[in-house]
């Protein structure tokens, strides 16, 4: 370390150290202060609504509610109890299951887009369909491209991309939205600028890709063959065709030819795993593109994005998986003419085939383990090359569930010319556009300020609670800035990768630091400080400052996105020894190296009507109003149970039966033909559902339900 670096070092340590922090491991949050002792938990005797039953958004209150003078501490009380009685009252009541059944004959707030940037989206269509009283509209959500004021903000010129049957169709979709689907429970529509006053039925989402009823005569949109198609090679062309937009398109020879041959231009590079790789790199005017802040006077090269869709060997592949594969292809890749490129990475679990040095055997892994029109975007992997790559993490952690970022860190190796990396999973549905979705959420992220940043990461948003966003982001100020993470922690083991911080107070900024800058890590769930929670995989970190005093950030699920700045960094904590469990690595990775990392409130929807101030005291139970930093926390080992009831969590109940709801399958008594006959055909708003796991038909009296372990014995 140089020594103006190893001056600002001492600086901030001392700075650290004045402002009273001398436990790391807390993430600089100071003990609580001695509180009196609670009141007894009180008997909910009448739940939180402001609608009638026939009409309620789950959760309902007031629409700007006045914030608490404090945030509410519940870490004395035992909110297991207070929860399972809340959770048995509110099944009682009429408002329980209002998310599940909601038809097209049920549309409310017909043309009400005017507020959403996505209102010139949409088209009337002149299709016409027997299960809707209204026609679907167009739904077109890509920019203008080509026009005067695109071109004055992008480098290049769009060129349209083909799909297998000829150019991409703009999707369909019903204007208005279900009366049960208001503003979310948790989560919001409005922060990220999605449009909720859309409905999606499955025949027009999904027929251009594959989908058919059963006993139809035809279908929305062309059918291909898709066993002839070639995703890889329609990606690859679409990005080559745009290459003028980007910094570097980096050629992949299995989009033309699974077998690695067949171009001269190839240069054979190596990457830190071992394997010799084929790449083939096309370079264009101007250098790669950072993803950091540019000027925005000045056209800009597009930054590119890699969905990385995870996957086994042992997957057994439906309709619905390949169906919705295609649909991220189509939005996000072929449609925006490559600013996207999606691959699968396939997990070997027969460690003993011998895919790294013999070509012929890989490409019969990927023939025998992926449908035939995925072949050539797909890339393998297994535990034991990870082991191989990172010798110095312990073999006995170095393992999927433990270190699943080390085969997204290889990619990154191997494919570098990628600005950002989605770390995607095979059982995750969205029944809006993919490429609004994204979008939508870089966007969020970029515009927010580092300004009390972790502060508002670590804390549910929720709605009927909080009020509007910007209030929530006042009422997530911390009391002083004494308790606040400005800059990454000092530590004499690391040099943050991260930008130098203003040097300022956090009071004296004016939410301006961070504006504007891409985030390095987008997560959709929040980034809580595990250490005072009872979550299983608190003490999982290995080197950095040991597992009692590195400062860290968990976020459960790994469904995410990570800048290449990201996971070059955590690639080199790695081959140190440096290691977090999955999820914990990259937000513990940014946090140490001052990187942006931003928590991104999607709407999540439950199947009971809890009020604001419920779902802030069973969610967000800290003692600053935070979902981590107690036992109480929601993700503490045995209060999982609180998601059981939510469209995003990792062992949930309402993704599966709303999604075979959607696509005409009978799940606890609703959905099926004969009972679509008598109340219509199923649609939902644009919405995250996960897991959704191996969808296939289901029998008569089929019922979706969790499998979380809720009473398993507690960890030690």
């Amino acid at each position: 370390m140089e020594a103006a670096e190893e001056a600002e070092a001492a600086r901030n340590a001392a700075e650290w150290r004045a402002k009273g922090y001398t436990d790391l491991s807390e993430g600089f949050v100071e003990p609580d202060p001695p509180i009196a002792p609670p009141e007894p938990p009180q008997v909910i005797e009448e739940v939180e609504s402001s609608t009638s039953p026939d009409e309620v958004t789950i959760a309902t209150a007031d629409p700007v509610p006045p914030p608490p003078s404090r945030p509410q501490t519940h870490s004395r009380l035992n909110l297991k109890e207070d929860f399972e009685r809340d959770y048995a009252t509110l099944g009682l009541q009429q408002t329980v299951g209002l998310i599940y059944g909601t038809t097209l004959n049920d549309l409310i707030d017909f043309g009400a887009h005017d507020r959403f940037a996505t209102s010139a989206a949409l088209i009337v269509s002149d299709t016409v369909v027997s299960y809707s009283p209204t026609p679907p509209y167009k739904y077109n959500v890509y920019p203008d491209y080509n026009s005067k004021a695109w071109k004055a903000a992008n480098k290049g010129t769009y060129k349209p991309c083909d799909g297998p049957d000829g150019p991409i169709e703009d999707m369909l979709v019903f204007s208005g939205r279900p009366k049960s689907f208001g503003e979310p429970s948790m989560g919001s529509y409005i922060a990220l600028e999605i449009d909720s006053n859309l409905c999606f039925e499955r025949e027009t989402r999904l027929g251009r890709y594959g989908f058919k009823e059963e006993n139809s005569t035809g279908s929305v949109g062309k059918r291909a063959d898709w066993d002839f198609v070639n995703w890889g090679f329609l990606q690859q062309e679409c990005a080559l065709r745009n290459s003028n937009r980007y910094g570097q398109i980096q050629g992949d020879p299995r989009a033309g030819n699974l077998s690695f041959g067949g171009n001269s231009n190839f240069s054979t590079v190596h990457s830190r795993g071992g394997k010799s790789r084929r790449l083939e790199t096309i370079p264009v005017e101007g250098s790669q593109h950072t993803g950091r802040e540019s000027s925005p006077t000045v056209p800009k090269a597009k930054p590119r994005t890699a969905i990385i869709v995870r996957t086994h060997s042992d997957q057994n592949w439906t309709e619905n998986d390949k169906q919705n594969i295609r649909a991220l292809i189509s939005e996000l890749s072929l449609g925006s003419g490559g600013e996207y490129q999606v691959y699968l990475s396939v997990q070997v679990k027969d460690e003993t085939l011998p895919i790294w040095t013999d070509t012929n055997t890989y490409n019969e892994a990927v023939q025998n383990f992926v449908p035939n029109e995925f072949w050539n975007m797909t890339v393998l992997w297994n535990d034991a090359k990870m082991k191989e790559m990172y010798p110095l993490i312990l073999p006995e952690v170095n393992n999927v569930h433990q270190s699943q970022w080390l085969s997204v860190q290889k990619f990154a190796q191997d494919y570098p010319h990628f600005d950002f990396y989605w770390n995607w999973e095979l059982d995750t549905r969205y029944t809006g556009h993919y490429y609004d979705l994204l979008e939508r959420l870089d966007a969020f992220a970029e515009a927010q300020p580092r300004k009390y940043l972790w502060e508002r990461n670590e804390r549910y948003y929720i709605p009927a609670y909080h009020g509007p966003y910007d209030q929530f982001r006042k009422m997530a100020e911390p009391e002083t800035d004494k308790k606040t993470v400005w800059g990454p922690p000092p530590n004499p083991y690391i040099r943050p990768v991260g930008p130098t911080r203003p040097n300022v107070d956090p009071k004296e900024d004016k939410y301006t630091w961070g504006v504007g800058e891409a985030a390095d890590y987008i997560s959709l769930a929040p980034l809580f400080n595990p250490i005072l929670t009872k979550w299983v995989g608190k003490h999982d970190i290995w080197g950095f400052l040991g597992p009692e005093n590195t400062p860290r950030r968990a976020a459960i699920g790994t469904q995410s996105r990570c800048s290449k700045l990201l996971l070059d960094t955590m690639h080199k904590e790695n081959l140190k020894g440096n290691h977090a469990s999955s999820e914990m690595t990259p937000q513990t990775v940014a946090l140490l190296h001052g990187l942006k990392a931003v928590y991104a409130p999607i709407p999540m929807f439950f199947d009971r009507a809890w009020g604001g101030s419920m779902l802030a005291k069973y969610f967000n139970p800290g003692p600053k109003g935070e979902s981590g930093g107690t036992p109480q926390s929601p993700f503490s080992w045995g209060n999982e149970m609180r998601f059981n009831g939510t469209t995003w969590y990792y062992r949930a109940t309402p993704p599966a039966r709303l999604y075979n709801n959607w696509l005409g399958w009978e799940d606890s008594g609703i959905g099926g033909p004969e009972w679509e006959k008598a109340h219509g055909r199923i649609c939902l708003p644009p919405m995250l559902l996960h897991p959704v796991k191996d969808p296939v038909k289901t029998s008569p009296g089929f019922s979706s339900k969790s499998e979380l372990p809720y009473e398993s014995k507690k960890p030690q």
